[in-house]
């Protein structure tokens, strides 16, 4: 967003309500730092509503009354070639540095007239009364006092999701406040707290953040079902505990699916997965799409979160000393569509992130010493339908974090090698196959007497299945299976 084409049409209806207004907050912290501006907070000495309704009249936009009890409000307008503008527009409270002293964080508290600005920020004049530019500077986020966080419990995720994005560490203070009063993320709505969870682990370094969330005491108020995974010992594959093996499966994850994947010297060993991951077409720029309202990448990394969460529950040791968690799949899965429907995710967030959490052994349960057959690549791809990449990229993050620093290359190699071959198969399958079935639903009815119903479908899909592999080829051999079927059906 280029914020010279906003200034004159800023200041228009800066003069038009007759109100001092300052750039303030986050526009001003990114303009500092060079990053691109998605979105413009403004302040204004006088009415919000009034100030923000000239600004949507001119470009166009749609003006949201956000909180008349605070005087904000919000202007949302379309851009040609991007995502919609938002411009946020709050009323001063008192004089500008006593406002300022109310808000999240110093680099935060940091203020540009917008009469004097001309859009350069490196020689605009910045009202600074708590030293924000040199926190900006060290790359620290401080807290303006331990009121913010009282103020709004919400800004104790905030500090960790800012100090990601930014690449900032949290100054020692601050941490101790925020892990003083993590309890206090139970007061905040269910929606706020998804929100910044969601930025939190959509961005890069989502691993390490979730790390510091539970080393500030926030992780288990999100998500308590984590908490019986510390400690809990794994089989002697296992380089790390349930619970780091978690965390370290959302790096994994990360490792497989960004474009250029940063691995601090922690995550050494997933250079190697990184280098060599899945080729097939079918997963290039795959996880940069959506499913329900988050990115693909998102809902894997909160499918990689738990996808072991069930493990602790199900853990028994058996009489040889072998650790096993039987039903820990389905376990998990419950538990996961709990945790995030409580956390007001959309259906089909829940559904798909519970479906990986259910299946993400099956990739490699499909085959033995051998590759996948037909049969068990079309049925896996039937039963996990829009997450099936998602699923089999899962089964590689676990491999990968499962193993850790003793990663085995040859055996990373031939499991990629087998994700290949499984997309390759699915992918060829559907050439051949055409959208036009051999015998329909209505012919099993006329030639065999079927009744309409379940066992329709249910025909049909085996049908599809030997046709895929190779065992059906005409409609008599299809009609042929189909009775077979019946036969055993009726025999039950």
């Amino acid at each position: 967003m280029d914020i010279q084409k906003l200034l004159p049409l800023l200041r228009h209806a800066a003069v038009a309500a007759s109100v001092e207004t300052y750039l303030v907050g986050g526009c001003v912290r990114d303009g500092l730092l060079g990053r691109p501006l998605a979105d413009i907070d403004l302040a204004v000495a006088g009415d919000a509503a009034s100030f923000a309704m000239g600004v949507a009249q001119g470009l166009g936009g749609t003006f949201v009354p956000i909180g008349r009890r605070f005087g904000t409000a919000r202007v949302v307008a379309p851009q040609p070639d991007g995502p919609p503008l938002t411009i946020d527009v709050s009323s001063l409270r008192g004089a500008l540095p006593d406002d300022l002293a109310l808000r999240d964080f110093t680099i935060d508290a940091l203020a540009v007239p917008l009469g004097t600005f001309d859009g350069e920020w490196d020689r605009s004049t910045v009202i600074d009364p708590l030293d924000g530019r040199r926190d900006l500077n060290a790359g620290t986020v401080r807290m303006v006092s331990p009121r913010a966080f009282d103020d709004d419990p919400l800004r104790l995720l905030r500090a960790v999701r800012l100090s990601g994005e930014l690449g900032f560490e949290v100054e020692p203070a601050t941490r101790s406040a925020i892990a003083s009063r993590a309890e206090k993320l139970n007061t905040i709505a269910p929606e706020r707290v998804r929100e910044e969870l969601v930025r939190i682990v959509d961005g890069d370094g989502a691993g390490g953040r979730l790390i510091d969330l539970e080393g500030l005491g926030l992780l288990f108020v999100v998500f308590p079902e984590l908490a019986a995974g510390r400690g809990v010992a794994q089989p002697k594959e296992h380089y790390w505990d349930v619970l780091e093996h978690q965390f370290e499966t959302v790096a994994a994850t990360e490792a497989l699916t960004a474009d250029s994947p940063s691995l601090g010297a922690a995550r050494e060993y997933l250079r190697f997965p990184a280098a060599h991951r899945p080729s097939h077409d079918a997963v290039r720029g795959y996880f940069n799409g959506r499913l329900g309202g988050l990115s693909r990448s998102a809902v894997l990394k909160f499918a990689a979160l738990l996808h072991d969460v069930g493990k602790p529950a199900t853990r028994s040791v058996q009489p040889g000393g072998r650790t096993r968690f039987f039903g820990h799949p389905e376990l998990g899965a419950q538990m996961a569509e709990a945790a995030l429907t409580r956390l007001r995710f959309s259906v089909r967030e829940v559904r798909a992130v519970s479906a990986m959490v259910l299946h993400h052994l099956r990739p490699t349960q499909m085959s033995s010493d051998q590759l996948p057959a037909p049969r068990a690549i079309q049925r896996f791809f039937r039963d996990l339908d829009e997450v099936a990449i998602d699923t089999l990229v899962l089964s590689l993050a676990d491999h990968a974090a499962a193993r850790g620093p003793a990663l085995d290359a040859d055996d990373w190699v031939a499991h990629v090698a087998m994700t290949d071959f499984v997309l390759e198969q699915r992918f060829a399958q559907e050439a051949p196959a055409g959208p036009r079935r051999i015998v329909t639903g209505d012919d099993l009815i006329e030639s065999l007497g079927v009744r309409p119903g379940p066992v329709v479908g249910a025909l049909l899909r085996e049908i599809d299945e030997a046709r895929a592999e190779g065992a059906v080829e005409t409609r008599e051999q299809a009609l042929a299976l189909a009775e077979r079927m019946l036969a055993g059906l009726n025999a039950a």
